[in-house]
């Protein structure tokens, strides 16, 4: 797990790796191991506090975490993806404003091999439109991917949809099945929200061009930071009651992340209308369309070619290509 200093504050790591397990370890102990002082110690635990790491003090014993943290380990990531995958670069970082700023930020070359970077925390993290996105430390996923693809930006129509479909399909590989989607960037279990997708561009009509694809997925969310979601959320721990670790979930998503934008590099959406179209939470219902020129209201029928979204209305069907949905009522 690494930090930098231009995206990150300081975070005990090395004590927050000897408590990961939830065992107890006296200051004594952890003194020692990290070779400082127990008052040194003592500050350090402060630290973890402040980041919202809940922590018990056992009387005569030591401290522990309240429930063991599964951290993010590029190593266990490179070893669950068992060779099948060549990455450019995998970075980890414990705090950072936001994996999408951090590859915006950039300039180093990048080709189809991906590029990732994960967090245990974000600081600054987005969702659609702007919206804050809630980043207690160690409890989901946070990654980007930077990906060059050899077509100009209007060739990367329905890129948001191809990235949410290949993680739902991931997790499904996985056990974790009946994650749906909602046109055009999120993730959905049992009709609330699991995830999102947000796709950042850099090129020109006639490419090549870069895409930073970012993700959130809800894993075990901390019922603190549940309080200031504004939105129904569910997450992985609440669809499977035996979740793989962290490592394992984030390698499989990036398998068939890297297998589904190769396809979609060659092919285009196409290919991918049909699954995407199967998984839509709201195909069939009403639908209210918003969007700074759109205000449109019919029933969803899936997804076209391109992505776009397919609404019968009063007047016929429409292809809508930029919006967000709501459910206007059951079908």
């Amino acid at each position: 797990m690494t930090l930098s200093s231009a995206h990150a504050a300081p975070i005990p790591t090395a004590l927050l790796q000897l408590l990961a397990d939830g065992r107890e370890h006296s200051g004594t102990e952890l003194g020692e191991r990290l070779g400082i002082s127990r008052a040194a110690i003592w500050k350090q635990l402060q630290a973890l506090d402040e980041l919202g790491i809940a922590l018990e003090a056992v009387p005569g014993r030591g401290y522990r975490l309240r429930e063991p943290l599964d951290l993010l380990d590029a190593a266990a990531i490179h070893a669950a993806l068992a060779g099948q995958l060549e990455l450019a670069s995998l970075e980890v970082f414990s705090r950072i404003d936001s994996t999408n700023a951090f590859f915006l930020s950039d300039d180093r070359p990048t080709e189809s091999n991906l590029r990732v970077a994960l967090a245990e925390q974000q600081t600054a993290g987005r969702g659609r439109r702007g919206r804050a996105w809630v980043s207690p430390f160690a409890g989901n996923i946070y990654c980007s991917i930077k990906r060059q693809f050899p077509c100009g930006l209007e060739g990367l129509s329905g890129l948001s949809l191809v990235v949410g479909l290949a993680i739902a399909q991931a997790l499904e590989a996985l056990g974790i099945a009946g994650v749906q989607l909602k046109w055009p960037n999120d993730l959905r279990a049992d009709g609330h929200k699991l995830g999102g997708v947000l796709i950042e561009l850099a090129g020109d009509a006639g490419g090549p061009c870069t895409a930073v694809v970012g993700f959130g997925i809800n894993v075990k969310m901390p019922s603190d930071s549940a309080q200031t979601i504004d939105q129904l959320w569910t997450d992985l721990r609440q669809l499977h009651s035996q979740l793989p670790s962290r490592n394992t979930i984030v390698a499989g998503i990036l398998l068939r992340l890297a297998q589904a934008l190769a396809q979609f590099a060659e092919e285009g959406f196409a290919p991918f209308a049909a699954a995407w179209s199967a998984r839509d939470e709201f195909r069939g219902r009403p639908v209210q369309i918003t969007g700074v020129n759109v205000q449109q209201s019919g029933i969803a029928v899936g997804v076209d070619e391109r992505g776009a979204l397919l609404l019968d209305t009063d007047s016929g069907r429409r292809a809508i290509v930029a919006g967000e949905v709501s459910l206007r009522g059951s079908a």
